[in-house]
């Protein structure tokens, strides 16, 4: 499995010399919220911003600060390890960017930007209006640093320490749904989980996705996180019986999703309230089929894309009635 850690801890060894772009600040509509991030060299980015005329002028900035011959001198004047050296920042008007850049196609795209520039590193002051090209309406500052070892290390620990609070999501099938729900999950802030009883099924899996074979899948049930998702759409009707009553019996679950059609919908609530003691209210919880049924599309990609949609809003809906605090604040972690 290769985590989203993992991706930054190799950005970071393979990129050369970096800037940390982060949102320090925002105020009305905005692309991102605080403490979101990117990082840039000369040729790649890790993380956006939020895209748009924002990002693109935060990315010009970061390379003029990496590859200008005064950030050359001043490296070499400065102490490892040292984020900042206490230098006066200077204010000015953002100048016109130098003909290649970005920023030459878009002359009056900064009206109202204000730049300040220490030795290492920039903060924007950007309104979101007609002059960038966005219509946003609210104001972003972006803080610019360099990026030495002790920076690295902060964002190495604020990333696997935000790591370890995603929320779970458990695919009980790896079939051609399961493969795409996967596939789409893959893409999401969640720690996704496919289980299955077949060797051959969890073949071609996302690397980002955790990948489970047992011949009791039921049993992981039990074993998973507070306020997890469970989806389950496996191969046998039975099985998927048997670990939807298991996951329904969860009552800090933030979602329990079976596919199938309001037949077996009706056949599992007959079996769960006969045979399996299961109550009415329990019943209540499932969500079946998974993805709703306003589409008439049976396409896995398009069930898998309606299912993540559902899921994720299941989860924000958790969180925030569970009273937990699963989010680590970077703009906590990362020193100012």
């Amino acid at each position: 499995m290769n985590s989203k850690v993992q991706s930054l801890k190799a950005f970071l060894g393979s990129a050369g010399r970096l800037a940390l772009v982060e949102v320090a600040g925002t105020k009305g509509s905005t692309p991102r919220e605080k403490g979101a991030f990117m990082l840039v060299s000369q040729a790649a980015i890790f993380g956006t911003i939020g895209g748009g005329q924002l990002e693109y002028m935060a990315i010009d900035k970061a390379r003029q600060m990496l590859f200008s011959p005064l950030e050359g001198e001043m490296a070499a004047k400065r102490p490892e390890g040292v984020l900042s050296g206490g230098t006066a920042k200077r204010s000015r008007t953002a100048a016109a960017t130098p003909p290649g850049d970005f920023a030459a196609t878009l002359p009056s795209r900064r009206r109202g930007t204000r730049i300040d520039v220490g030795e290492v590193c920039a903060t924007l002051d950007v309104p979101l209006g007609p002059e960038i090209g966005q219509c946003c309406g609210g104001r972003v500052e972006v803080l610019i640093r360099l990026v030495d070892a002790a920076l690295a290390q902060e964002l190495v620990a604020a990333a696997e320490a935000e790591e370890t609070h995603l929320p779970h999501v458990y695919i009980f099938g790896g079939g051609h749904v399961g493969q795409a729900l996967a596939s789409t999950i893959a893409l999401l802030p969640v720690h996704g989980v496919v289980i299955e009883t077949r060797a051959e099924a969890l073949e071609g899996m996302p690397e980002n996705v955790e990948t489970r074979l047992t011949p009791m899948p039921e049993a992981e049930i039990r074993k998973a996180a507070a306020g997890a998702a469970f989806a389950i759409l496996t191969h046998d009707h039975a099985l998927d019986f048997l670990i939807v009553a298991e996951a329904l019996k969860r009552d800090d679950a933030a979602y329990v999703g079976m596919i199938g059609s309001k037949t077996k919908k009706a056949t599992f609530r007959n079996w769960f309230l006969k045979s399996a003691e299961g109550t009415e209210a329990e019943f209540a919880r499932l969500v079946s089929p998974i993805g709703g049924d306003g589409v008439k599309d049976k396409r896995p990609p398009v069930i898998a894309a309606l299912a993540a949609a559902e899921i994720m809003t299941a989860l924000v809906v958790h969180n925030a009635t569970s009273n937990i605090d699963h989010p680590v604040q970077r703009d906590k972690e990362i020193a100012g």
